[in-house]
């Protein structure tokens, strides 16, 4: 969508090299496109909008564009944006209270791709015991640098069979592993 408003915008004002995401030759641009676009929509439709909710927006760009690494951009209503970077390796929109945590303790630089698309998976999950408004489907992209290819993209419904085992064992590891931990010591 915001592609498509990018490009009648363009040909409205003629500078379609400037908001043509595919166009763009970094990712940062791609970033910047986004923001300026997202805060363009929000400043024409805001009070269409308000009404019906809030108008904000967030996206999360990512993405990779040939001799460049791949990068990933949180853009915020605003049409600011930062960079998952070094102390910063993840971005999540949304409810993060709930989820956030099994990716703060379990995902590293060094967690592999897999590892990776369980812990996000899980952090779902884990929104999903606590937050009623976050639900299935969930689609998940597991991006290996270099392919330019969305090949590993798996949809996850409520009925998915990875996606029940996984959150089964999840709940069943848990209880097991909170029943085997020591209980607390009081002194009287």
């Amino acid at each position: 969508m915001i592609r498509q408003y990018a490009r009648h915008k363009q040909e409205s004002t003629g500078s379609l090299e400037n908001r043509d995401i595919l166009a763009a030759r970094t990712m940062f641009d791609v970033a910047q496109i986004v923001g300026n676009t997202l805060r363009e929509v929000l400043r024409l439709n805001r009070s269409f909008v308000e009404p019906y909710g809030d108008p904000n927006g967030n996206f999360l760009v990512a993405g990779q564009i040939a001799g460049e690494p791949h990068r990933l951009f949180q853009v915020y209503s605003a049409g600011n944006f930062i960079e998952a970077l070094g102390r910063t390796h993840f971005l999540q929109l949304g409810e993060t209270k709930y989820g956030k945590p099994i990716l703060d303790r379990a995902l590293s630089p060094a967690s592999g791709l897999d590892e990776a698309a369980k812990l996000a998976l899980l952090s779902f999950d884990a929104t999903m015991r606590s937050n009623l408004s976050v639900a299935p489907p969930i689609d998940l992209l597991r991006y290996e640098t270099g392919s330019f290819s969305a090949r590993t993209l798996a949809k996850y419904d409520s009925n998915h069979p990875y996606w029940s085992d996984l959150r089964q064992r999840y709940s069943d590891g848990l209880t097991a592993l909170v029943a085997g931990l020591p209980e607390p010591q009081f002194s009287s």
